[in-house]
C-alpha cells in the first residue's frame, strides 16, 4: 500500500467534527474501508494504491459544505468520490485527508419536461437518469461505455462524452447550470440562481469552468441539464476492412460526403477476436484488421436515406457490410462494442486489460497512420494490444493485455504506455479526450499546454489558496 501522507495525521477532534457533521455511522476511518477508498478504475491504483485517513459519506449540500469549511480550516486536502468508475486516479488521495463519497446523492430532483431541462444531485447514475427520462420522450445524450454505473457528476468532473459525442457533442454542451461548494465552504450557484433559461451570456461562464475542472476548483453538489428529445427510428451498419488505413479512410470519407452519423465505433482484429471469445453466437467477421460500427438516427425517412448514402461511401473501403434498422438486430450489432472492454482481456490466458495509454485522440486526418502506429508500439514491447473507440472524432482506446506475475511485461506496459500518450501528442492530438487526467496523464499537462498551464495553476491558487481540493491532480500543485 503506498503511503500518500506526507502530512501530520488528522487530529481527533477534526474526526469528532466530522461526526456531528454527518452522523458517525457516515464517518468511516477502519483500515478495511480505507482500502476500499485507496482504489479506482486505474492501473495506477491497482499498483499503487492511496488511503485517505477518513472518507465520509455526503447526503446534502450543507454537509458537504460544513466539511469544506473544516477541511480549510485546518488545511486538510479533500477528495470528492462518486462511483470510482474514473481511470486516472482522480478520486483517489495523495496525501491522506478526507475523501467525501457524493453517491449517495442520487436524487433527481426535478423533470422539466416543458421546459426540456432536469435537474438531479450528482450521484445520480447516467443510465438511471435516461430510465427516469423515458416517458417524457426525453434523454440525456452523453453515454460513455460505463453509464450503467458513472454519475454524472463524475461526468461532469471529466467532461465525459462516449459513443455518440460525434453528433450530439460532450457532457459540457449540456449542462446549463449547477450548485457548486467551493473550497472556502461557501456555496454558488452558475447560469442564473434562479434561472431555467436554455442559454444565457449572463456573465463569466463559471459552469464551463468547472466542466472537466476534476474536482480540484469546487465540489457540485447539484445540476441544471439540458435535454433532447429521443431519436425516433436508429439504423446500424457493420463494415469489415482488410486493412486498419481503410477503416479510417471511410470515417474521413464518410465526413468529407457531409454525413452525420450518430457514432463511429471502431474495433480492430484483436477486439473483433476477443468478442467473438467472449460471446461466440454474435460472430463478427474475423478475416478483416478492423470493423466500424456506424449508426444513423432520425425519422425513418432519414435513417433510410442516410443509410444508402453511407453504404455508397463505405463500400469503396470495405471487405464486408451488415445492415439493420430493427431494435432488436440493432442491439446484438451494438452488443459487440459494448463487450469489447472485459472482452480484450481474453486475449492473454491469465492475463489482465491494462488501463493506461488507453484515452488518446488525435485528429480525424491522422487516425490511418495512428491505428497503425498504436499496434507497432505493441509489436515492440512484446504486448497484446486491442485498439477500439469513438473514432468518429478522433477518440481511440487502447486496451493492452498482460500477466500480472511476469515482471518484464509489467515493466514493458509502463514503457507502451508513455510511448502512446507521446503518440499522441505527436500526432497533434491530446493524451485524454474523455476520460481525464488525474494522477496517471499530470506529466504531460506542460507539454500539451505550455505557457496556458500557467494560467491554470493561478486559477487554482485564486480559488483555492489552500490547495485543499483534490491536490495533486492535473499537474497542479500537490
Amino acid at each position: 500500500m503506498t503511503e500518500t501522507m506526507a502530512r501530520p495525521p488528522l487530529d481527533k477532534k477534526i474526526i469528532s467534527k466530522l461526526e456531528e457533521i454527518f452522523g458517525e455511522e457516515r464517518v468511516l476511518t477502519r483500515n478495511t474501508d480505507m482500502i476500499t477508498y485507496s482504489y479506482d478504475a486505474s492501473f495506477e491504483t491497482q499498483l499503487n494504491p492511496r488511503k485517505p485517513e477518513v472518507a465520509v459519506i455526503a447526503l446534502s449540500t450543507e454537509e458537504v459544505s460544513q466539511c469544506v469549511k473544516l477541511a480549510n480550516e485546518h488545511n486538510v486536502p479533500i477528495y470528492p468520490r462518486g462511483a470510482a468508475t474514473g481511470q486516472t486516479g482522480g478520486a483517489v488521495s495523495t496525501k491522506g485527508g478526507i475523501v467525501i463519497d457524493l453517491s449517495k446523492m442520487n436524487r433527481i430532483l426535478d423533470i422539466d419536461h416543458r421546459n426540456m431541462q432536469v435537474i438531479i444531485e450528482p450521484g445520480v447514475v447516467q443510465n438511471d437518469l435516461n430510465e427516469a427520462l423515458k416517458p417524457y420522450g426525453l434523454r440525456f445524450p452523453p453515454d460513455p461505455g460505463s453509464a450503467n454505473m458513472c454519475t454524472v457528476g463524475g461526468m461532469v468532473s471529466n467532461n465525459s462524452s462516449g459513443l455518440r459525442a460525434v453528433k450530439y457533442g460532450v457532457t459540457r454542451h449540456y449542462v446549463l447550470g449547477m450548485e457548486v461548494v467551493l473550497p472556502t465552504g461557501d456555496i454558488i450557484v452558475t447560469g442564473g440562481a434562479k434561472s431555467k433559461a436554455l442559454k444565457s451570456v449572463s456573465g463569466y461562464d463559471l459552469a464551463h469552468l468547472m466542466i472537466g475542472s476534476e474536482g480540484t476548483l469546487g465540489i457540485v453538489t447539484r445540476l441544471r441539464l439540458k435535454l433532447l428529445p429521443l431519436p425516433v427510428t436508429r439504423g446500424i451498419i457493420l463494415c469489415s476492412f482488410k486493412q486498419l488505413e481503410d477503416a479510417g479512410a471511410a470515417v474521413n470519407a464518410v465526413f468529407s460526403s457531409g454525413l452525420q452519423p450518430s457514432a463511429i465505433e471502431i474495433m480492430d482484429f484483436n477486439c473483433t477476436k476477443a468478442v467473438n471469445m467472449m460471446k461466440p453466437e454474435l460472430n463478427l467477421p474475423v478475416d478483416n484488421e478492423a470493423i466500424l460500427v456506424f449508426e444513423v438516427d432520425g425519422a425513418k425517412e432519414e435513417v433510410t436515406s442516410q443509410v444508402a448514402r453511407l453504404k455508397k461511401v463505405v463500400e469503396t473501403y470495405a471487405s464486408y457490410i451488415k445492415f439493420s434498422d430493427e431494435p432488436e438486430e440493432c442491439e446484438k450489432l451494438w452488443q459487440a462494442r459494448k463487450l469489447v472492454g472485459a472482452a480484450v482481456g481474453l486475449l492473454k490466458p491469465g492475463g489482465f486489460r491494462v488501463y493506461g495509454g488507453e484515452d488518446i485522440c488525435v485528429p480525424i486526418s491522422r487516425l490511418p497512420e495512428t491505428l497503425r502506429e498504436i499496434h507497432n508500439i505493441a509489436d515492440r514491447y512484446g504486448i497484446v494490444c486491442g485498439i477500439y473507440g469513438h473514432v468518429g472524432d478522433g477518440n481511440l482506446h487502447t486496451g493492452p493485455v498482460v500477466n500480472s506475475n511476469n515482471e518484464v511485461e509489467m515493466e514493458n506496459v509502463q514503457k507502451m504506455i508513455d510511448d502512446i500518450h507521446d503518440l499522441a501528442i505527436k500526432m497533434e492530438g491530446t493524451t485524454t479526450a474523455e476520460h481525464g487526467v488525474g494522477i496517471v496523464r499530470a506529466k504531460y499537462m506542460d507539454v500539451e499546454h505550455g505557457p496556458a498551464m500557467d494560467i491554470m495553476r493561478a486559477i487554482k491558487r485564486t480559488l483555492d489558496p489552500n490547495n485543499i481540493l483534490n491536490p495533486g491532480k492535473m499537474a497542479l500543485p500537490n
